[in-house]
């Protein structure tokens, strides 16, 4: 951060002299950083975010990715249903359903697109699909199935806390080899989470150690219920690397269609979500759109998020130029004035007018929520309940070990009884995640951590998102504070914010002074007086402050990202090489 601890928000791509401009910069010294960098770019030509964070971050800014405006505000509906809703249902039609694949890492999900794109696209379109453009479709006795193939629930849940939500259907994969395992875990979170139906892929059929009974029984103590035990959870045994099963699984994703409501209006107001989208050097901007209501047609006028243009030409997921495409269709396009971020939602305009003017209503609206943005914490519970707005609490826990999650969940199931609710959206042992974050941030939920610690990713993804992240080592405060807030009688919490982390290089034994650390300062800064953890791999092994900090042989009260300087902690010498230094300041949360 800079001297005012400014952060700047950037879009997924910014052209080098709006880059310069936004930052008060000259357009050659924003050239030269980037050629300091290795990218070579002209006034004119875009960057990405991530280059454009390694910018900005050399002049002292934080970046952080620009917010859509379009975020769920009522409940867990989804906007474009709720756009859809003035639809006169006589007008409504079946439309294809759209799938997301989620699971734990290497049970197959991307194996399992292959196989499924392979055996119903490729084997009847000569040449196959000639193109990624992250979703296709496949057809099975004469009906059509939308997937996006974009499989982990990290990109899911993004675009649900976009407000987006593209899918009406998860397929949830389970290695039968491997069973039921954290990631799988929380990916129900997400999927219950988001309210759409789960579909459990069973793959990995053909290896010798797979048993399928065992990983049924390990999703019903999950309270997915197999269908074959009286459940209402269809369970089908695949194998995506010998192609077993696929037939199989089309056909319980259709079943499920059939029971879910997944209609639109062909003729209807034209609606979507944008899945992905990039700066092409030859063609511009090129975005993948996922049509969700009404018929979009190239001359189309349509705003995505904050970006805006005439349909100039339009593709299919084979590459092949189509001029309409209707619900569930996904398909390229090309014609908007800048690069969309995943999740926006588009909606065709009448007019160029009318398009830059809402776009230019988005971009300020974005600015105004970026300054007013509060978390949802446990001080805003009570005032939201009292205004009619919250009824439930929603909670992502994190523990040490098994030992204590049972009697945390216990303790909380027994508050959630009262006029306000209590929801644990996801609970397992482990640190505070990013994906933690990201579940909490699409849920409206604050995330509570027992006897852990927040991973520096998560910490920061957190004060962008605006999480409220409540840490604990005694149980009976962590339902004492919840309890608390369900009264409305919550005093302040005193948190922890993180402002600048070194690493030790080197360590020096002074005499009368005794070990003093050589570190780099590898982001934020280091404040002498200001309290310190000082980690070894993933232990913490001191927390108390900083006693002295010289930068050469000066005092000095703080040392920023980049340079080097001698730390000595208070009433603590067992420092060694490679420790990591947490420096992080005390604030007060305000009182409702």
């Amino acid at each position: 951060m800079n001297e005012n601890g400014h952060k700047i928000e950037l879009p997924a791509s910014i052209v080098v002299r709006d880059l310069a401009q936004l930052i008060q910069k000259s357009p050659i010294d924003i050239i030269k950083k980037l050629m300091s960098n290795g990218v070579m770019a002209t006034i004119n030509q875009s960057v990405d975010f991530e280059t454009a964070a390694i910018v900005v971050a050399e002049y002292g800014y934080e970046a952080v990715p620009q917010k859509s405006v379009e975020v769920q505000e009522e409940g867990e509906i989804p906007l474009w249903r709720r756009l859809i809703a003035g639809e006169d249902p006589a007008l409504l039609k079946s439309r294809p359903p759209v799938v997301t694949i989620l699971g734990h890492v290497d049970h197959g999900k991307t194996t399992l697109l292959d196989a499924i794109r392979s055996s119903n696209v490729a084997a009847r379109e000569a040449g196959g699909i000639t193109q990624h453009i992250g979703a296709y479709q496949v057809e099975h006795n004469g009906r059509l199935i939308t997937f996006l193939d974009t499989p982990g629930h990290a990109a899911f849940t993004a675009m649900r806390a976009r407000g987006a939500q593209g899918a009406d259907i998860v397929v949830l994969v389970v290695a039968a080899d491997d069973g039921v395992m954290p990631q799988t875990k929380e990916a129900i979170a997400h999927a219950r989470a988001a309210r759409v139906p789960i579909v459990v892929a069973i793959n990995k059929v053909d290896k010798p150690n797979a048993n399928v009974e065992r990983v049924k029984q390990q999703l019903a103590e999950l309270d997915l219920v197999p269908d074959d035990w009286g459940g209402q959870t269809l369970m089908v045994p695949v194998s995506a690397k010998q192609k077993q099963g696929i037939g199989d699984l089309l056909e319980a994703i259709l079943l499920m269609a059939e029971n879910s409501d997944i209609r639109a209006n062909p003729n209807g107001k034209v609606i979507g979500t944008v899945i992905e989208a990039e700066l092409d050097k030859t063609r511009g901007v090129v975005a993948t759109l996922l049509v969700q209501n009404g018929t979009l047609q190239t001359g189309d006028i349509a705003v995505a998020g904050i970006a805006y243009g005439r349909i100039k030409a339009m593709t299919d997921f084979r590459g092949k130029p189509i001029r309409k495409a209707g619900p569930s269709t996904p398909v390229r396009v090309m014609g908007l004035s800048n690069v969309p971020t995943a999740g926006d939602l588009f909606e065709v305009v009448k007019s160029e007018r009318e398009a830059r003017e809402t776009a230019t209503q988005r971009a300020e609206a974005l600015k105004r929520k970026a300054q007013e943005r509060r978390k949802v914490s446990l001080e805003d519970l009570f005032a939201s309940y009292e205004k009619g707005e919250a009824k439930t609490l929603n909670i992502v826990l994190k523990v040490d070990v098994q030992g204590s999650l049972e009697p945390i969940l216990t303790e909380l199931e027994k508050l959630g009884k009262g006029e306000i609710g209590i929801d644990v959206l996801f609970s397992e042992t482990g640190n505070i995640t990013e994906n933690d974050v990201m579940l909490a941030s699409a849920s409206k939920a604050i995330v509570i951590g027992f006897n852990v610690q927040v991973d520096v990713v998560a910490r920061r993804l957190a004060d962008t998102e605006g999480v409220d992240i409540r840490l604990y080592d005694v149980i009976y405060r962590l339902t004492e504070d919840v309890e608390k807030a369900l009264k409305g009688m919550l005093t302040p919490q005193v948190v922890e914010v993180p402002i600048g982390r070194a690493q030790v290089l080197k360590v020096f034994n002074i005499s009368k002074v005794g070990k003093v650390a050589g570190c780099r300062v590898l982001e934020g800064e280091l404040r002498r007086n200001a309290k310190v953890h000082l980690k070894r791999g993933s232990d913490i092994v001191y927390e108390g402050e900083i006693a002295s900090l010289k930068r050469e042989k000066d005092d000095v009260r703080e040392v920023r990202a980049g340079f080097e300087c001698g730390v000595g902690l208070k009433n603590f010498h067992d420092i060694e090489p490679g420790d990591i230094l947490e420096c992080y300041v005390l604030e007060q949360t305000k009182p409702v």
